[in-house]
């Protein structure tokens, strides 16, 4: 690299200033940056001189032209200054002579390895620094080259240098063994390096991506080894899976020595928090390996500080406030240097003839010359196999790969059969489970007299699987960790993976396909069905169980490559099935409904349209599709189950009832809740007289029921319907089983919108802190229990803590499911009402625009939901000054919500007390005053007299009143209801502390849960 002069940071030595040049090779740039901050610190001036001598160029020559640069010139000698070139001893020994020994006040050394270096590097004189301390290790340095190795007696610099290199950083997890064989690439690395240098104090992103096999994965190893001195944390990420992204990140968090809960969704929240925020650790490098899909990936990356450093295939970081370097094949010079290291028998002239048949691919190059050094086969031989097109027909890939891909892939495989057959057997097995970490120990775990012959012998015997791992390991092919370790999937050579049982192997994508396809069709049937043996009996069998999760997780990504949909056996379509019940319950909505809709095609065809699985199939995926707010596809599935199996089986058939909750809970989200209402009223009926009052079954339809209740807005009978499903789960499941944990959410949210907000917010509180602890921070039903706490806390008056919550909430629920999902919506129309009155005015008009037009475009002009919105959107305005904007908006809300859900619902009541204040504020005060009078009427009639629904409208009334100049009879009225407020919540509850002061009352439209 160029020469780089750095300034003086100290008051020079008493015998003045120096020059020194530190000539290094590029593997060993974090001595030098230590070595150069070390002098630098002493008022030296430094220049960096990465060594790479150019082939064509003599070792004489270029050793001389480092006698150009003034002063004394330091090598930082190791193995990998030798081998650049490649050049062998003897050449380096005769210019050693020749030119350093000439020199020798000119020339200095330190050693920072134990190999054996040339001989001729005596004249070096080199001190060693390998085996001792930083302080002992700076004063040899110093005495070698001439120095004073007193101590700074003015440590005035306070500036924080790099890190000594054989100390690694403080917090230090996952990043694979340093691969001795990485050749090349300097321009790349330094890219990244002052790439993530220019973002300042704001997280630095850096994306490598590129085409598989081009070494992504080993380029970004030997960042973190060349740069990790200067980070106190380096945490590398297996980033292929969100589920796997998440829990490693989690695992940061006690690294870190960050106090927290075991579950990991907590973990994670303060892993990332901590990043953030700088603290404990502001220097800090996060590495995202194989992170190909940044839509499931991206809002886990963190802010604050540090850097990141991501491998992807996929460019579309870019999108993603990422600076993008695209990593290419090897330039020619890298791929002949890397081929002799790999093939040390070979010549320049065949490496540079191998390199160019291979198309300097990096994966390749490294799979090949491994074998080929150790075969008889020379490299014509090789290239002329490549030519007559050996096995053309046998192996196929995409057009990502070179097409030389095909032939020497053909050669590496016959290879494999010839000299470990059994590491072929392997292979093949592992390409019926998906590419990346694959848990091959759950074939280990099956009794191997079920096994077929060739896998019977391997799987039983200890020596034969290592032997088989360890020849697929020796050419690159996998790479194998113990159990539950997450490695890199995206490599180039052996970065020296442990794990002696091999539970868990590692292949990379193109090699998973290009095995796949080279298959006999013998080996894929018996194959296949080992694979989906071992699936199916690793099956915990109780999808509902929090604690089973991270084995649905990792067991859910390998059912498309064990084609496990085209199973006739039950026990694949029961593990099908509790994945999709996993899939709804955890919140993985976006693969749930891939997976769902992908059954439903291919069981109708193996099955038949009318089989039975077909409507478990049905259902499930009808709930995945509910929970991200599809309510009109998922009431065409549900309406066409119950019509059939109603005509089939009969109206009282279980399979019919399940359908038909479906099918209500579908009304439900359409808006039409009468109709839901009937529907569920009658199934509740057909449970109650098929299973009694107390199965699982019952108490569903009867949870279900009273939430049609509530949309209704009759809160006192949902209240006492969900405190007895409440309490009969309770008896009949755990207390901390989800079910139960969500009727404390029903019940709860029940209490608050009744007006007895102290109750509700004793048992939401109560609750979250059990949902963190059995679902996770990041499940959605922890997030809506999290959310009704902030409600209860607002409408408590802890408008502090309710700030937080909201924002919280919001917050994780967008990164968790995405903007547009209905749960964000909901979270974000409560943000957008709290921020309009107690936060950030602009805020609140920006989200609630976004909740309008999100519920408008889900659910459409005439739903309530975009009724309710749009009444809260009015008050926006209102707050802004735009009253006659607001007052048109807040009347033809008023009108939508009446035809939407009748004039005596609580929320068309709600939108009538905001549509007479308006009235009052452009001048139709008679228009208000008539409006609320009829309000009270119909909220007394329907909530009761001391709801404060009601109540709000009494206090309206009065204002409307004194604003008609009846001044006499509006203080009757306000007494009146300022008394029953106090009595209901208290002299100095908020509302009631407002009403006093005359600040007239509003109302909130809040979507619910449907």
């Amino acid at each position: 690299m160029p020469a780089e002069r750095k300034p003086v940071a100290q008051p020079v030595a008493a015998t003045g200033p120096r020059t020194v040049t530190i000539s290094f090779a590029g593997f060993n740039r974090a001595w030098a940056a230590w070595i150069g901050d070390r002098l630098e610190r002493r008022g030296h001036t430094v220049v960096y001189q990465r060594w790479d001598p150019p082939v064509e160029t003599s070792l004489e020559e270029s050793l001389h032209d480092l006698l150009l640069a003034p002063g004394p010139v330091l090598i930082v000698l190791s193995d990998w200054y030798f081998q650049l070139g490649p050049r062998s001893h003897d050449e380096w020994n005769r210019a050693l002579r020749g030119v350093v020994a000439t020199h020798a006040d000119r020339f200095a050394g330190v050693t920072v390895t134990t190999s054996a270096l040339p001989g001729a590097t005596a004249v070096l004189a080199a001190a060693d620094l390998t085996t001792v301390g930083e302080a002992e290790a700076e004063r040899r340095m110093l005495i070698r080259l001439g120095l004073p190795a007193d101590p700074l007696s003015e440590p005035g610099d306070t500036r924080r240098g790099p890190r000594y290199p054989a100390d690694t950083p403080d917090v230090w997890g996952g990043v694979p063994r340093r691969n001795t064989r990485f050749t090349g690439r300097e321009p790349l690395l330094n890219d990244a390096y002052h790439a993530l240098l220019a973002a300042g104090r704001g997280a630095g992103v850096v994306t490598l991506h590129g085409m598989s096999g081009v070494g992504k994965t080993q380029l970004a190893a030997e960042y973190v080894y060349r740069f990790g001195a200067e980070y106190d944390v380096v945490w590398w990420v297996s980033a292929d899976k969100r589920v796997t992204c998440r829990q490693k990140l989690a695992e940061l968090a006690p690294a870190l020595g960050l106090s927290t809960g075991v579950e990991y969704g907590e973990r994670l929240r303060a892993a990332r928090d901590s990043l953030r925020r700088g603290d404990p650790y502001s220097r800090w490098l996060l590495v995202l390996d194989g992170a190909d899909e940044p839509d499931q990936i991206w809002d886990l990356v963190p802010t604050g500080p540090g850097h990141v450093l991501i491998t992807a295939r996929n460019p579309e970081w870019g999108e993603h406030n990422s600076i993008l370097l695209e990593v290419p094949v090897y330039d020619r010079d890298e791929s002949v240097a890397f081929v002799r290291r790999r093939a040390p028998r070979l010549t320049h002239t065949e490496a540079d003839q191998l390199a160019e048949a291979l198309e300097d691919l990096p994966l390749l190059l490294d799979q090949t010359a491994g074998w080929l050094n150790d075969s008889d086969m020379s490299v014509e031989q090789y290239i002329e196999l490549l030519e007559d097109g050996i096995d053309q027909d046998v192996v196929k890939v995409s057009a990502d790969f070179p097409l030389a891909f095909q032939t020497a892939w053909s050669i590496l495989l016959n290879k494999l059969r010839e000299t470990v057959p059994e590491a072929v057997d392997l292979l093949r097995l592992c390409t019926f489970f998906a590419p990346g970490a694959i848990p091959v120990r759950l074939v280990r775990d099956l009794p191997a007299d079920t096994l077929p012959e060739k896998l019977r012998g391997l799987v039983d015997d200890p020596v034969r699987w290592a032997r088989a791992i360890n020849k697929l390991r020796q050419y690159a092919v996998v790479r194998a960790a113990g159990v539950g370790e997450r490695e890199v999937h995206d490599s180039v050579g052996d970065t020296g993976a442990s794990g002696t049982a091999g539970d868990t192997l590692y292949t990379h994508r193109m090699v998973h396909q290009i095995v796949h396809q080279d298959m006999p069709d013998e080996d894929h049937k018996e194959f296949i069905e080992v694979v989906r043996r071992a699936l199916t009996a690793a099956d915990p069998g109780r999808p509902t169980d929090t604690r089973l999760w991270p084995r649905y997780a990792e067991i859910a990504p390998h059912l498309k490559w064990a084609d496990a949909l085209q199973s006739t056996e039950p026990a694949m379509h029961t593990l099908v099935l509790n994945c999709l019940r996993y899939m709804y319950l955890s919140g993985e909505y976006q693969a749930g409904i891939k997976l769902g809709r992908r059954a439903l095609d291919a069981w109708k065809l193996l099955l038949g349209a009318t089989h039975p699985r077909i409507w478990d199939v049905s259902y499930h995926y009808a709930n995945l599709m509910r929970a991200v707010g599809d309510y009109a596809g998922t009431e065409a599935i549900e309406r066409a189950a119950v019509q059939h199996l109603r005509a089939e089986r009969g109206p009282k058939d279980l399979e019919h009832l399940r359908a038909s909750g479906g099918l209500a809970a579908d009304l439900r989200g359409l808006g039409r809740y009468e109709e839901a209402y009937e529907v569920s009223g009658w199934i509740l009926g057909c449970y109650r007289e098929l299973l009694g009052d107390q199965d699982s079954r019952t108490l569903n339809a009867q949870n279900n029921l009273a939430i049609s209740l509530r949309l209704l807005g009759r809160y006192e009978d949902s209240l006492d319907l969900n405190r007895r499903t409440l309490e009969a789960r309770r008896q009949l499941l755990r207390p901390r089983h989800s079910w139960t944990l969500y009727s404390e959410i029903n019940y709860a949210t029940d209490l608050r919108l009744l007006g007895r907000y102290s109750e509700a917010e004793s048992l939401q509180s109560q609750s979250v802190r059990v949902h963190r602890i059995v679902l996770g921070r990041d499940n959605p039903q922890t997030l809506r229990a999290e959310h009704n706490l902030a409600l209860c806390l607002y409408r408590s008056g802890e408008r502090g803590r309710a700030a937080a919550l909201f924002t919280q909430v919001l917050e994780s629920c967008e990164r968790v499911l995405g903007e547009r999902d209905p749960l964000t919506m909901m979270f974000a129309a409560g943000q957008s009402c709290f921020a309009r009155e107690h936060g950030d005015i602009d805020q609140a008009t920006d989200i609630s625009v976004q909740v309008v037009e999100g519920y408008l475009a889900m659910l459409g002009e005439s739903h309530p939901y975009v009724a309710g919105t749009r009444a809260n959107h009015a008050l926006i305005l209102r707050n802004v000054g735009e009253r006659e904007q607001a007052h048109l908006l807040i009347e033809d809300s008023l009108a939508d919500m009446e035809r939407a859900v009748g004039e005596t619902h609580p929320w068309t009541l709600g939108c009538a007390i905001n549509a007479s204040a308006l009235r009052n504020i452009v001048g139709d005060a008679e228009g208000a005053a008539e409006l609320t009078n009829e309000t009270i009427v119909r909220a007394t009639e329907v909530l009761g007299r001391t709801h404060p629904l009601t109540i709000s409208a009494r206090i309206a009334y009065a204002a409307d009143l004194r604003a008609l100049r009846h001044g006499q009879r509006a203080e009757k009225v306000e007494g009146e209801a300022l008394d029953d407020l106090a009595a209901t919540l208290g002299a100095q509850h908020v509302h009631t502390v407002a009403a006093r002061s005359r600040n007239r009352p509003y109302w909130d439209f809040e979507p619910p849960i449907i």
